[in-house]
């Protein structure tokens, strides 16, 4: 049952795709608030899909710390699922996202065609200083820049050093940053064709002042708050952890 509902969910995402990233194309010259709430029309089509197809549902906690200006978002980083669902969660988000996805064909274009932030992850100090200008715009265009400080998908139960492209970007413009944790991996994994049913659980931190921390403080802050609540949530991710603690 899971492969045919996940061969349906594909089947959904081939048929909407192409008119859409076409769509884009048109809308391009319009506002970017406005382009946005017309291309999210895949988005949400995309989720309708994934809960009734795959029955896959995801349920929020802490929508009570979101703050009333934009912020920088740090968000776990598992599958693509985080992509689409924070757009439905949060108020109207800019990905900072690796320039290579802007290649594939009709989906890129409509990715294209989206408030974001297209990177070369090679480029290091010029990829830092394209965050830091283009956010700089967007979150004062009211964007909510979102940025998976781990760089790449990260399997449940695994973490890496949070690089400081998003810290950074909150540093210098005073932005409040937002952690969010999630177990999205549970159910789409990295790269997987198959989606299983069940219920995502996500987590929205309480916002980090930036205001006279450094770039390192407010990275170290939200990988803790994140890394915490990973942990809290989703314990049977990290035995081998207390099994090493204990021994």
């Amino acid at each position: 049952m899971t492969f045919l509902r996940s061969c349906l969910f594909f089947a959904v995402l081939i048929l909407i795709t192409p008119p859409f990233a076409m769509l884009a194309i048109l809308v391009r010259p319009l506002p970017p608030h406005v382009r946005y709430r017309i291309i999210g029309g895949w988005t949400r089509l995309a989720m309708f899909a994934l809960h009734h197809v795959v029955g896959l549902h995801y349920r929020v906690i802490g929508t009570e710390n979101l703050p009333s200006r934009s912020a920088v978002v740090l968000c776990k980083h598992q599958s693509a699922w985080e992509t689409m669902s924070l757009q439905r969660i949060l108020p109207p988000v800019a990905f900072v996202l690796k320039k290579e996805l802007l290649r594939i064909p009709f989906f890129g274009w409509g990715l294209a065609c989206m408030p974001s932030i297209a990177i070369d992850r090679s480029a290091g100090r010029d990829a830092l200083v394209q965050v830091e200008e283009q956010g700089r715009v967007l979150l004062e265009q009211g964007f909510w820049v979102t940025v998976f400080p781990e760089g790449t998908r990260m399997s449940p139960g695994e973490t890496r050093r949070y690089k400081a492209g998003g810290a950074r970007l909150a540093q210098v413009t005073g932005a409040p940053v937002v952690p969010i944790a999630h177990n999205a991996g549970d159910y789409w994994k990295r790269n997987a064709f198959l989606k299983y049913p069940g219920e995502i659980v996500v987590s929205i931190g309480p916002p980090i002042a930036t205001q006279g921390l450094t770039t390192e403080q407010i990275n170290g802050h939200a990988q803790v708050w994140i890394e915490s609540e990973m942990r809290r949530l989703f314990p049977h991710h990290y035995e081998a952890e207390h099994l090493s603690a204990a021994a």
